[in-house]
C-alpha cells in the first residue's frame, strides 16, 4: 500500500506542480490559450489566478518534502487535503461552465488526493 501511495502522491505533486507553475509563470491569455480546458481563466482575474498558482505549488512541496525529509511529516496529508478542496472548486467552476469533459476530470484528481489524504492519515501514515 505504501508503493501505491508514493506512486499516486508523485503523480499528484508533478501535475500540481505543472499546473501551478504554469498559472504564475503564463500571462493570463497564455494560459488559457495552452488548453481548451484552461479557458475558465476568464472568469477569474489575473491575481486570483496567481494565488491559486502559489496554493499548487505549496501543495505540490507538502506532498513530497515532507515524507522525504522526515520532517513534520503530518503535512502530507494535510496538504493532500488542500489539493481536495481545490479540486473541489474546479469542479464547480466545471459545473457552472457545463465543461463535463474537464469536470470528469476533475473528478480524477480529486478522488487521487482523497486516496492520499486517507491513506496518509489513517491507512499507513509516514
Amino acid at each position: 500500500m505504501n508503493i501505491i501511495l508514493w506512486i499516486v502522491t508523485i503523480f499528484l505533486a508533478a501535475g500540481f506542480l505543472a499546473g501551478g507553475l504554469a498559472m504564475l509563470l503564463l500571462s493570463k491569455e497564455r494560459f488559457r490559450n495552452t488548453f481548451d480546458g484552461w479557458r475558465y481563466a476568464d472568469d477569474f482575474p489575473d491575481g486570483f489566478l496567481k494565488v491559486i498558482g502559489v496554493m499548487k505549488l505549496l501543495a505540490a512541496a507538502g506532498l513530497i518534502l515532507p515524507a522525504v525529509t522526515g520532517v513534520a511529516t503530518w503535512l502530507v496529508p494535510l496538504a493532500a487535503l488542500g489539493l481536495v478542496l481545490i479540486m473541489t472548486g474546479a469542479a464547480t467552476t466545471r459545473i457552472i461552465r457545463r465543461e463535463w469533459g474537464a469536470f470528469y476530470g476533475d473528478l480524477v484528481f480529486w478522488g487521487l488526493a482523497a486516496f492520499v489524504a486517507f491513506g496518509r492519515l489513517e491507512v499507513m501514515p509516514i
